[in-house]
């Protein structure tokens, strides 16, 4: 039984450990499969070119919000490496209205583009969205059937229940280890199993009780450990669902595992 990190940016160039320590730590920690995550066009290439050759690493390309207003040259480029075997889903992408560092309409622009590509490939979404549901699930709407996951999972049982119908996963993250916020707790108890995939956003977000540090994906174990508890379910339960989760919204092989 292994773990699944579904998000985390270990390709960037300014992340402060090795491949070796990464993948080694990693294994340390039973967790064998991992997605970095691109943001930019040039941020995409880089993704791609690190999982290219790395068993049991995938990469996603995207153009993240608070780039959008980079244009066209990025979505391009993103459309392009769309098609490359390691490229397992679209994003980051989506709407962030509580920084606002690229125009609201950029953004919805560069969100329906992407929906669109996701559509054309048959590729699973990796969303980003932040204070901005209101704008978020009307647009998605447009475009169904579409498959993916909310990112860093952090609104309420409104929105939780709405991902659900639409078939949506929400991902989990460190956040999970230290907010303190009673209703935020609430919702992930009410998130059903089925729904959830586990993820570090490393080198960002370190779970408690490695506040502090730089993220790595092993402390996807320390979230996976966390979740169970407030959930009330044994970690290998919730380690078993999450890992079939990832496995089947990314259509990851169970056979490709990260080796040393």
């Amino acid at each position: 039984m292994y773990l699944v990190d579904t998000h985390c940016h270990i390709h960037d160039q300014e992340f402060a450990f090795g491949i070796d320590t990464i993948k080694n730590t990693a294994i340390e920690a039973d967790v064998l499969q991992m997605i970095t995550i691109g943001t930019s066009g040039e941020d995409s290439q880089y993704a791609v070119d690190y999982a290219r050759d790395k068993s049991g690493i995938w990469a996603s390309v995207g153009l993240h919000p608070h780039d959008a207003k980079m244009g066209e040259d990025d979505l391009e480029l993103i459309a392009r490496l769309a098609i490359e075997p390691k490229v397992v889903a679209i994003g980051e992408f989506g709407l962030d209205y509580y920084y606002n560092n690229s125009p609201r309409e950029d953004q919805i622009k560069t969100f329906e583009y992407q929906l669109q590509l996701a559509t054309s490939f048959n590729k699973p979404c990796i969303f980003h969205v932040r204070e901005a549901f209101s704008d978020f699930w009307p647009v998605l709407q447009n475009f169904p059937g579409t498959r993916g996951v909310i990112h860093s999972f952090t609104s309420g049982s409104q929105d939780a229940l709405m991902a659900m119908k639409l078939g949506l996963y929400m991902g989990i993250n460190g956040i999970a280890t230290f907010n303190k916020d009673v209703q935020l707790k609430d919702t992930f108890r009410q998130i059903q199993i089925e729904n959830i995939v586990l993820e570090t956003d490393s080198p960002f977000l370190t779970p408690n009780p490695l506040r502090g540090t730089i993220n790595v994906p092993a402390n996807v174990r320390l979230v996976a450990a966390c979740l169970a508890r407030e959930r009330g379910e044994s970690l290998d339960k919730l380690i078993e669902a999450t890992t079939k989760n990832a496995q089947k919204l990314f259509s990851l092989s169970t056979s490709e595992l990260i080796t040393s």
